[in-house]
């Protein structure tokens, strides 16, 4: 890998975007190192759950300097190709059975913020910095905007989207795009706490729960999805981690998935 690493630690993964000297902007090299590493992860058994961090003091400033200007003179086709692995590297992410953490400790720009929309949780530094700059340089958040929309709201969308402001990690976290805040110096003890509690929890039912989430978000509430939801939870109960689940609770033992091997 040119542009990312992937390091493992028990059942966590952590993908690092690791061009700090590019302040982790991202290329056609690192879009498509980034979307095969959350393919091989999320088929990977032994992982539970994906952190994704930066190295260097910026998380992501967006799209490589070096590759808008080579986009610059593509044709309308061959930008249509290209932000389509854009587009298929952040429904990667999004899609992924995983649950995956985002870990900001630096600014976060443009397509960097598609990336943590994309994760499931993020955690931010309180000293972050966040901006959707796209419109100051004649462009539009176009292919991050279905995850930047579904985290910020669309309220604070109709605002940023427009107005190009950088705003803090207290005002992403007020408007719901980050979950949780920390000081530069506890920032992976609070990233650490939450992956614990995920890998804490059956691994079907997390994954289960994800799924969960991304298909009833939205819907209106018909006898379709009623029907859908009562499905989901048959399936679960009469599942091998479900009965053993239950059965654990009730012996008042770990369950199997917390069984030292």
């Amino acid at each position: 890998m040119q542009t990312i690493e992937i390091e493992h630690s028990g059942p966590v993964a952590t993908v690092w975007l690791n061009r700090p000297d590019m302040r982790n902007a991202f290329n056609e090299t690192s879009i498509a190192e980034i979307t095969q590493a959350f393919r091989d992860l999320g088929a990977q058994a032994g992982v539970r759950v994906i952190v994704l961090a930066a190295r260097g003091p910026a998380f992501c400033a967006g799209a490589d300097l070096n590759w808008m200007k080579k986009m610059a003179g593509y044709t309308h086709e061959e930008n249509l190709a290209d932000a389509a692995q854009l587009a298929d590297m952040l429904r990667t992410i999004y899609a992924c059975p995983k649950p995956v953490v985002a870990k900001v400790q630096g600014d976060c720009y443009a397509g960097g913020m598609g990336l943590v929309a994309a994760c499931d949780i993020a955690v931010a530094a309180d000293s972050a910095g966040f901006c959707l700059s796209e419109v100051k340089l004649g462009l539009i958040p176009a292919t991050i905007s279905p995850y930047v929309i579904k985290a910020m709201g669309e309220s604070a969308a109709r605002r940023y989207f427009i107005t190009a402001e950088r705003f803090t990690a207290q005002e992403a976290q007020r408007i719901g795009f980050v979950h949780a805040l920390a000081g530069a110096a506890d920032l992976d003890a609070v990233t650490s706490d939450i992956v614990k509690a995920i890998a804490n929890n059956s691994p079907n039912a997390v994954k289960e729960a994800k799924r969960l989430v991304q298909d009833v978000a939205g819907r209106p509430l018909t006898l379709e999805l009623i029907a859908d939801t009562a499905g989901r939870i048959a399936d679960i109960r009469s599942s091998e981690e479900g009965k053993e689940g239950v059965r654990s609770f009730l012996e008042k033992r770990k369950p199997d998935w917390l069984q030292q091997p």
